[in-house]
């Protein structure tokens, strides 16, 4: 069955960007001059999604501006000669058939994709989180549709990541039944090193069946109101549901980290027609003169 529908989460403050984000999404912080929430759309649309379902939250009304039809600048830009860029404009709102649905507090991603249950229906579909940017010959999103075809079942994207940093993510612990291909078994959320059952960490790209939207219903809010997926994934593992993890092919960059974020510009750029040449001729500079710098013991 063919994934025709895309649930983006982009609900969060981006707290990490402050004050950046004070007035603007931080999905819409370019990568160069195109925002991070672009190259997202433009995966699921190469993975063949038709549908994007965006989980807004208060002040992200720039992502839904970002893909409507701009006829004013196109106007401007086709007045002042600028053909090719009116159309590159005038392309990212045909990407995909787009819909909005706000979640109105951030009570967790499990709370914000409930939301959106209504339009999702009755068949599988796509998660995408609005860090996640994967640079890859094959989508990332691709890659796990591949997998999904063959088992009908649910399907993270796994990476491996350094032991300094597995209490960042959730990680799992499964069987390998073939090359980067897992059966998962449990599934541990920020786990201490010591504690981790592997070092594969789920990241923000997922195919899901509308089972997770039951098990959703059925779980009791905790505490601090918040409503997680992995609550609901261990419930179904707890069930004897099957669900697979995939390890992609790819770099992946987290743009909702400032370090992550520098490094997908500096490689979106070294690989960018126009200023590729000028940044790279920079960066070589810059590592010509560190090296010249003699360093003398006080």
């Amino acid at each position: 069955m063919q994934i025709k529908k895309a649930v983006i989460l982009v609900a969060g403050f981006g707290t990490r960007f402050l004050p950046a984000t004070k007035a603007q999404p931080k999905e819409m912080l370019p990568i160069v001059d195109k925002p991070v929430i672009q190259h997202l759309v433009e995966e699921a649309v190469a993975s063949g999604i038709k549908e994007v379902i965006f989980v807004t939250g208060r002040g992200k009304r720039a992502i839904e501006d970002h893909f409507d039809h701009a006829a004013e600048l196109e106007f401007f830009l086709e007045s002042r000669g600028k053909k090719d860029l009116a159309k590159e404009i005038r392309t990212i709102s045909s990407l995909a058939q787009f819909a909005f649905v706000r979640q109105k507090e951030p009570l967790g991603n499990g709370d914000a994709l409930m939301h959106v249950r209504h339009l999702v229906g009755d068949e599988p579909f796509a998660v995408l989180f609005g860090d996640d940017v994967v640079n890859a010959k094959v989508p990332c999103l691709k890659q796990l549709a591949v997998v999904f075809e063959k088992y009908q079942k649910p399907i993270f994207a796994l990476e491996q990541v350094p032991k300094e940093s597995i209490s960042k993510y959730g990680v799992i612990g499964g069987k390998k039944i073939s090359p980067r291909l897992y059966r998962v078994d449990t599934i541990v959320e920020k786990p201490k090193a010591s504690e981790a059952p592997s070092n594969l960490a789920i990241v923000g790209k997922y195919i899901l069946t509308p089972a997770v939207f039951q098990e959703l219903e059925k779980l009791e809010a905790p505490k601090n109101g918040e409503l997680f997926l992995t609550s609901a994934f261990e419930k179904m593992l707890a069930k004897g549901e099957e669900i697979y993890g995939y390890e992609f092919e790819g770099k992946r960059y987290d743009c909702g980290d400032k370090l992550g974020f520098l490094k997908a510009v500096v490689d979106f750029g070294l690989e960018h027609p126009e200023v590729g040449e000028g940044l790279r001729e920079h960066i070589s500079r810059i590592m010509s003169q560190e090296s010249h710098i003699t360093y003398h013991e006080s």
